[in-house]
Order: structure tokens, then sequence, then C-alpha cells
């Protein structure tokens, strides 16, 4: 009985120092797997906390991106507001150019009108003077001379040839004169007819008040010939008298009074065409204003 009570008890005795070094060895593990667990779970933390580190870098990239998009879409969008604007002041600035261009040709084209017709107004001056010339060949030069000046031609009649001394009485050679030129107009008639009286600056007594009265009735005594003897029209025909102020030489020589003293024809084909294109013109319409 005292054995197998002492065998009992050393067979509990053994059970429980074996149960008891097994709960020792599964603790030790569980440790173990704890202190694993531990471990695993820091690095899980600190991959954690990197990952997250991470995201927040990528999201701060990502948010610098979307604000250099934004930035670059402004940039388009005044780009784009910028090309219009650009488009739109071209096409102004072009249409600005089309119009300078056509009234640049329109002007160019003006200019060689009135250069055609300033053309053709010389060759009918020097059509004039040779007719003139080829009419009054006869008599002599220092009493008739023909020329040109200031675009007008001249026919230059001295006193000797046309009146006796402080009269308006045209004597027969002056007559013939004159006849002769009434032909020339009679055939042209668009030429048109300035006549001046002039004198010298002596003082005058009698019939006529003065030299301006005697300049004056010298010239229409001029026209009432060429208008009724020889039948030039009278619209063309204008008569003035300019007494002593109009000198082509001095007063002061015996010589100077004598070509003063003179009566000029002055003849010029008629300037309408050319005076409608200047008016037409912008510059002939803005002095006209």
């Amino acid at each position: 009985m005292k054995k197998t009570v002492h065998f009992l008890a050393c067979i509990v005795v053994s059970t429980s120092l074996l149960t008891s070094c097994v709960s020792s060895g599964r603790y030790h593990a569980s440790l173990s797997a704890l202190e694993s667990a531990r471990n695993d779970s820091a690095r899980l933390a600190t991959q954690v906390a990197q990952q997250k580190a991470n995201i927040d870098k990528l999201n701060g990239q990502v948010s610098d991106l979307n604000g250099q998009v934004d930035g670059l879409n402004k940039k388009v969008d005044d780009l784009t507001n910028r090309t219009g604007q650009l488009s739109t002041e071209s096409a102004n600035r072009q249409k600005a150019l089309s119009k300078s261009q056509q009234e640049l040709a329109a002007n160019q084209k003006r200019l060689e009108e009135l250069q055609a017709l300033m053309d053709q107004q010389k060759r009918a001056i020097l059509d004039i003077r040779k007719k003139m010339s080829d009419a009054l060949v006869g008599f002599n030069s220092k009493d008739l001379q023909v020329s040109i000046k200031n675009g007008k031609v001249y026919v230059s009649l001295s006193e000797n040839l046309l009146f006796p001394s402080g009269s308006a009485v045209v004597n027969p050679k002056g007559k013939e004169a004159l006849g002769k030129l009434a032909g020339v107009l009679n055939n042209n008639n668009d030429i048109t007819v300035m006549i001046e009286g002039h004198t010298d600056s002596i003082p005058i007594h009698g019939r006529y008040q003065d030299n301006w009265d005697l300049s004056t009735a010298r010239a229409t005594s001029i026209v009432r010939i060429l208008t009724k003897d020889y039948m030039v029209d009278p619209v063309r025909v204008e008569a003035s008298g300019h007494s002593s102020y109009d000198p082509v030489q001095t007063n002061a020589t015996t010589e100077g009074r004598a070509l003063n003293r003179r009566t000029e024809i002055i003849l010029s084909p008629r300037l309408d065409e050319l005076y409608r294109l200047i008016e037409s013109s912008p510059a002939g319409a803005t002095s006209k204003n």
C-alpha cells in the first residue's frame, strides 16, 4: 500500500513536473511570438509612416502640378484671348491698309490724270503761241511780241502800233494786227482772252482823267474791235486797265517808258477740265472748305 501510494505520488509529482515543463515552453514561445509581432508591428508602423509621408509628399507634388496646370490653362486662355485680339487688330489694320492702298491708287490715278491735263495744256499753249506767231509774222518785233509767261501766251502790242499818243482810238495798222489775231481766236474757240492796258508814269491831261482811265479805255477799245468788227465771242473776253503800276521796264528813261506803254492780250486754253479734276481731288475739296 505504502509502495502504491508512493508510486502514485511519484507519478503525480512527475506528471506535475512534466506539466510544469510544457507550460513554460509554450510561454516562452508565446513571448517570442509576441515580441516578433511587436517588432513586425513597429516595422509596419514605420512603413505606414513612411508611406504616409510619401503620400503627403506626392499630394503636395500633385497640388503643385495642379497649380501649374491651372496657371498654364490661364496662360492658354490669355494667349487665346490675346490671339483673338491680335487677329481682330490685324484684320482692322489690314482693312486700314487696304483702304489706304485704295486711296493711294485713287490719288495716283488723279495725279496721272492731272499730269496728263497739264501736259495737254502745255501743248495747247505752245500751239497757241505758234499760231499767233505765224499769224502776226509780218509785224515789227519792236511793236509786237509773242511769248509764254506764267503758263499763258502773251501778245504784247506797243502803243506805237495801236494808238496815237494819249488816245484810245486804234489806228489802221493796229486794226490789221487785231484782225489777224481774231482770225486765230475764231478758229480756236477753247482760247480765253484777257486784254490789259498799260501806260507809263507820266501824268496825262485832256480827255482822260488819268492813266487809269486811259489804260482802261484802251483795253475796252480793243475789246469792241475784236467782238464787234471781228466777231470774237464776248463771253471769252475780259478787259482791265493797270495804269503805270505793272511796268516791264523803268519809267526813268524814255526807252523804258515807251516799252511800258503797251497793250497785252493774254491767251490761255480753257482750264475747265483741269479745275474740275483739282476740285474733285481730296486736297481740292479740303482747300475749298
